[in-house]
C-alpha cells in the first residue's frame, strides 16, 4: 500500500509568517492558507471584528486604562471594570468586553500585561477574571 509522503517542514507556508494581532479585538490572528496571497493586508481575525473596527469608545477605554494605571504604583494592577466604569458610568456592564478588547490591543503594542492568579497570561487565551498592569522595565 502506497503512502503519501509528507512535505518537509521547511516548506510550511505558515512558518515564515510574522505573528499578527487583530486590530479590533487584540487576539492573535492564526495564519490561514486562504490568506497566503494577501497576508500583509490582513488586519482583522473575523468578519465581526472587521465590521466592529475600533470605535471612539474603544479609544476612550484605552485612555482610561492608561490613566488609571499611571495613577497607581508601578507594580499595581487594575481590573478592566474600573476603566469601563470611568467611561460608561451606570452602563459600565456593557463595556466589559470592549474594555478587555482594549486591554488586548494595548498588550499587542507592548503597553501593558494581562495577569491571572499573579502570573502573566496570553491575552488571546485568557478566560475569566483578569488584572491589568504596566509592563515592567
Amino acid at each position: 500500500m502506497a503512502h503519501r509522503q509528507r512535505k518537509p517542514a521547511d516548506s510550511d507556508p505558515a512558518r515564515d509568517r510574522a505573528d499578527k494581532t487583530c486590530a479590533s479585538c487584540g487576539r492573535r490572528i492564526e495564519w490561514r492558507m486562504k490568506w497566503a496571497d494577501n497576508w500583509e493586508s490582513v488586519k482583522y481575525c473575523s468578519t465581526t471584528c472587521r465590521a466592529h473596527g475600533v470605535t471612539a469608545t474603544d479609544l476612550k477605554l484605552e485612555e482610561a486604562i492608561a490613566t488609571l494605571l499611571s495613577a497607581r504604583a508601578t507594580n499595581a494592577t487594575i481590573c478592566p471594570s474600573e476603566a469601563a466604569k470611568v467611561v460608561g458610568g451606570d452602563g459600565w456592564n456593557d463595556l466589559m468586553e470592549p474594555a478587555r478588547r482594549a486591554a488586548r490591543r494595548m498588550v499587542a503594542r507592548g503597553d501593558l500585561q494581562i495577569m491571572q492568579g499573579g502570573a502573566v497570561v496570553d491575552p488571546s487565551t485568557a478566560k475569566g477574571p483578569i488584572r491589568l498592569r504596566r509592563v515592567r522595565t
